[in-house]
């Protein structure tokens, strides 16, 4: 088994939730040490968001995968001076508080720093840790509407609607661990000190936004939602077949273009020199996806999907958990893991991403209830028994 890509790297995780946690999890997938702060009693509220087996959340089993658990109390100094020799142990801090609570707990970057200077420090928050915004709470559906998605998703003259996920979260996750990776790097090959990744989750969002500024700026343009079209980029669409499912294609490739009309029978289109690029197809998107639609509504999805693929027109089904979990290209990647949960159960969890042949990522062990590695933390941290149960009598740990 070759070594994980993060082998020997040291983090704390003070999120709760969302961002913070799941740029933990996705460095402990690939080897690092993941110790997770959890205030006793509750713990971080994600263990009973959503569905619940034996207590305890199925989505807390890939969220927290890969982490150990340590029930701290924070808001007293003694959990406090824990926390901040674990830091000086550690290779990266990860936080999602609202900006200026680590400060109020003598934890801020400035006073980790002197004992750690190598410190690398993740903070995600709803508007970051500057501007005028700085103090207001944030969640990532506010951040999404900030940040322009929220604008454009749903129908026209409609009101917008979520993605079904939590996605200004999880982006801002991403380019946290993306920060991370970067400031390691920097400190590794550079010989540079440790330094603060500061991710606001609207400008996470924002920055996956494509063209949207750039159209406003050049054109005075604000793009508008458009349902399941892809505006300005023609035919791609959702379209109704013979059995009312719903397929994706998209045939916006030039070439890719001819053949889908082929397909369809509307060689004409094809021929016609006004839609040989696209931008003459996207001023007669509507011709375009309603003679697409005249030919999926003569058969059913299974049979549109075959043609399709054999004229090598890009295309899908709109899938379902259950088409996830069935799926034999989903299997074949490695994509869907079987997990034991701390009580016993076996539950099937999203795989690792992405896929490192060298030294892949991998569920070394499950998800921890809450405070299980307590002890043998505080042991590692050089407190003895005695120490402990003094500790955990006064409810500084649990």
């Amino acid at each position: 088994m070759p070594s994980a890509a993060l082998q020997g790297l040291k983090v704390v995780e003070m999120g709760q939730l969302i961002a913070g946690p799941f740029a933990a999890k996705t460095l402990g997938d690939f080897g690092a040490e993941v110790i997770k702060i959890e205030p006793p009693g509750a713990g971080d509220p994600l263990r009973h968001w959503r569905l619940v087996q034996d207590g305890t959340s199925v989505w807390w089993q890939v969220q927290s995968r890969n982490k150990r658990s340590i029930a701290l109390d924070l808001r007293q100094a003694e959990g406090q001076a824990i926390a901040r020799r674990l830091i000086d142990q550690a290779d990266v801090l990860i936080e999602n508080f609202r900006p200026g609570t680590l400060e109020g707990w003598g934890l801020g970057y400035d006073e980790l720093a002197k004992t750690n200077p190598a410190l690398v420090m993740l903070r995600i928050s709803g508007y970051g840790q500057t501007g005028p915004y700085r103090d207001r709470p944030g969640f990532g559906v506010i951040g999404e509407a900030m940040g322009g998605l929220r604008h454009l998703t749903g129908e026209p003259g409609r009101v917008p609607v979520r993605c079904g996920i939590s996605i200004g979260d999880t982006l801002a996750a991403l380019h946290g661990t993306i920060g991370v990776l970067m400031a390691l790097y920097h400190r590794k090959v550079h010989g540079g000190p440790g330094q603060v990744i500061d991710v606001a989750l609207h400008e996470a969002v924002f920055n996956v936004m494509e063209s949207l500024l750039p159209e406003y700026s050049a054109f005075g343009v604000v793009r508008e939602p458009a349902g399941s079209a892809l505006p300005g980029i023609a035919p791609s669409n959702a379209y109704r077949c013979g059995d009312d499912a719903v397929v994706l294609i998209g045939g916006n490739g030039d070439s890719i273009f001819k053949r889908l009309m082929g397909v369809i029978g509307r060689d004409d289109l094809a021929r016609d020199p006004a839609l040989a690029g696209n931008a003459g197809r996207a001023q007669r998107a509507a011709e375009l996806d309603a003679a697409i639609e005249a030919w999926t509504r003569t058969q059913p999805a299974a049979e549109v999907l075959a043609v399709l693929a054999d004229a090598g027109v890009p295309c899908g089904r709109v899938f379902t958990a259950r088409d996830i979990a069935e799926d034999p290209h989903y299997r074949e990647r490695d994509m869907i893991l079987t997990q034991k949960t701390r009580s016993g159960h076996e539950v099937a969890v999203p795989g690792i991403v992405p896929k490192l042949m060298g030294t892949p990522g991998g569920v070394r062990w499950s998800a921890p209830g809450l405070g299980d590695d307590t002890d043998a933390v505080l042991r590692e941290l050089a407190y003895g028994e005695e120490e402990i149960a003094a500790l955990r009598a006064r409810k500084v740990v649990a």
